[in-house]
């Protein structure tokens, strides 16, 4: 039997459980480490990588229909198969589409909610990252693509496939792995850099995991996720908390 017929087997809902908390647990660990021992200018790749390949061991080195149970197919651009320029460009823009959806709710709110948090007082003024490009790029597939792929394409689907329960919200069927997911997201975040406000990625992570329910894909919340990062690195620059 090949290695990816292996991976395609669908275990008991305990043995998920338990692969599912023990690859969380391992990642989380090998992720902790690299984020306290490397050097600062080598950690986030160290760290994205160390999540693209804990994804590749636990999903896509199998076969397609493996890859897109995890929603982890972006358009086909991770399938073992040939790309179709059509498929990766509707994938594209529905990534994209639902993003900007989220962007225009969330964003207005969270701006004020930010002045609030930290007691913003002086007025926003614009200050460009050094590289807008290299900052987007970075954003997209060194944190947000390794993260999503993980948490919302690995430890969702797993967890949500041992508790088959789901709720209804907004037309998208959510189960334990959606919640769970974002909890040990949040912690895995704070034990990287142990301040109270890091848990407060959970409340992303959950419209992240809903993106992963509603449209079968981590596209949508890959894009999200950069764009909420790239926000929150704005908003810093322009407060004067960042350089």
């Amino acid at each position: 039997m090949s290695a990816s017929s292996n991976l395609d087997v669908p275990a008991g809902p305990v043995a998920t459980v338990g692969r599912a908390l023990g690859a969380a647990l391992v990642t989380t660990i090998v992720v902790t480490a690299l984020a306290w021992l490397a050097p600062d200018r080598h950690a986030a790749t160290l760290v994205g990588l160390a999540f693209l390949g804990a994804t590749w061991w636990l999903v896509l080195r199998g076969d397609e229909r493996l890859i897109r149970r995890h929603g982890l197919s972006l358009g086909g651009v991770l399938e073992p198969t040939r790309l179709e320029s059509r498929r990766v460009m509707r994938s594209a823009v529905v990534a994209i589409a639902w993003a900007m959806l989220f962007a225009l709710l969330v964003f207005p709110p969270f701006f004020f909610g930010y002045r609030a948090y930290f007691g913003v007082k002086s007025a926003f003024h614009w200050r460009a990252p050094a590289s807008l490009l290299d900052d987007v790029a970075g954003q997209l597939f060194v944190i947000a693509l390794p993260e999503e792929a993980f948490f919302r394409g690995y430890l969702q689907t797993a967890l949500d496939e041992a508790f088959t329960r789901r709720v209804r919200v907004l037309g998208a069927d959510l189960g334990v792995g959606w919640f769970l997911s974002a909890v040990i997201f949040a912690i895995g975040h704070f034990l990287t850099q142990p301040h109270p406000s890091r848990l407060a990625v959970f409340f992303p992570a959950l419209l992240f995991g809903w993106l992963r329910a509603r449209t079968g894909g981590i596209g949508g919340g890959v894009v999200l996720h950069a764009s909420c990062n790239l926000v929150s690195a704005t908003l810093a620059r322009g407060f004067g908390f960042a350089a």
